[in-house]
């Protein structure tokens, strides 16, 4: 049996830079360089960087935001509301916009990004995830686009955290 203090790699980073290349591909055809990529924050930046990076490569150059949700804490579940810690820094009204998020499970935090950006007037939303988890119950919005389906365990590094710690492992590991 594993070591429950010991993750467990599930994706290494050489297969993230296969996954991220592969979204850049599929996401470049279907906006412009008037786009803005969102991330959220804090989880979503690892992924968020290196998806501009690589959308940068097949030649997008995409403008960028971020917003700062919260629905985790330092727990490993949900606390089923979202806190909004800061708002966008720039008008995206009128835009298309592409929210990046690292990890979709319950889907909140994606669907109350959603929500803001429409109401701030955004012409057009679209949606990225790095990582999908499996879940029970339908969600209130699913990713436009997903890089990876993930198994339906505690995830850290590549951005995801355990109580804030974790974060910079370079694979995606797990933790239970």
């Amino acid at each position: 049996m594993a070591d429950p203090t010991t993750p467990t790699v599930l994706l290494s980073d050489v297969e993230i830079q296969r996954v991220v290349a592969d979204l850049a591909h599929r996401i470049a055809p279907v906006i412009d360089d008037e786009t803005v990529a969102v991330v959220l924050l804090t989880g979503g930046l690892w992924f968020a960087a290196d998806l501009t990076r690589a959308l940068s490569r097949v030649g997008r150059q995409v403008r960028f935001d971020a917003l700062w949700l919260a629905s985790y804490g330092d727990g490993q579940s949900s606390r089923g509301r979202i806190d909004v810690h800061a708002p966008y820094q720039r008008p995206i009204a009128g835009r298309r916009v592409l929210i990046l998020d690292d990890v979709f499970d319950t889907g909140l935090s994606l669907a109350e990004a959603v929500r803001i950006t429409r109401e701030a007037g955004a012409a057009d939303v679209l949606t990225c995830v790095f990582a999908r988890k499996p879940w029970p119950e339908p969600r209130a919005v699913e990713p436009d686009f997903v890089g990876w389906e993930a198994p339906n365990r505690f995830l850290v590094g590549y951005g995801l955290d355990h109580a804030g710690t974790l974060r910079g492992l370079p694979d995606i590991c797990a933790l239970d």
